[in-house]
């Protein structure tokens, strides 16, 4: 797999997640790659979906992340003022991990590549728009996540805890 990295053009904007630390009542912060805390994500404990709130470094709530009971497949939505603007799903079969993201208003995304090893693309139409990767840090237990520029960063963070998520479940 090629690392966004490599390719040439505008770099995009880098960070950092810790592994595994998805679970409902647990907070922590996604850092830039010079390690400044960028965005924080909220484990909101003592629901009955499991939720999580994706929050700026002030506090505001960005993105609500929940759990879709009661679906034949995985799945989960992302909320932006009470309105969903993507939902992300679990492909039913295949060798590698596959999800699709549908993106209210927009066109939608897909993420392949091996999830549970945080080795995976996020790509709209064919072309690229984030990579995660455990091979660009050397922090046990940490991945990065890099952005093409013109993205909703906020978004596609959001889509990755989904995927994160479902994947390790």
């Amino acid at each position: 797999m090629r690392r966004l990295r490599d390719r040439r053009g505008p770099e995009g904007t880098r960070y950092t997640m810790r592994e595994k630390v998805f679970s409902v009542g647990d907070d922590f912060w996604i850092e830039t790659d010079g390690g400044e805390r960028a965005f924080k994500v909220d484990g909101k404990a003592l629901r009955l979906r499991e939720t999580l709130v994706l929050e700026g470094r002030s506090g505001e709530e960005l993105l609500t992340i929940q759990e879709k009971k009661l679906s034949v497949r995985d799945r989960m939505a992302i909320e932006r003022d009470g309105k969903t603007v993507a939902t992300v799903k679990k492909a039913l079969i295949g060798i590698r991990d596959r999800y699709s993201i549908e993106v209210a208003g927009g066109d939608d995304l897909s993420a392949k590549g091996n999830v549970v090893d945080h080795e995976y693309e996020i790509e709209r139409g064919g072309d690229k728009v984030a990579e995660v990767s455990k091979r660009w840090l050397r922090v046990r237990d940490t991945y990065g996540i890099e952005i093409a520029p013109g993205q909703d960063d906020a978004l596609i963070l959001a889509i990755t805890v989904c995927i994160d998520r479902m994947g390790h479940d």
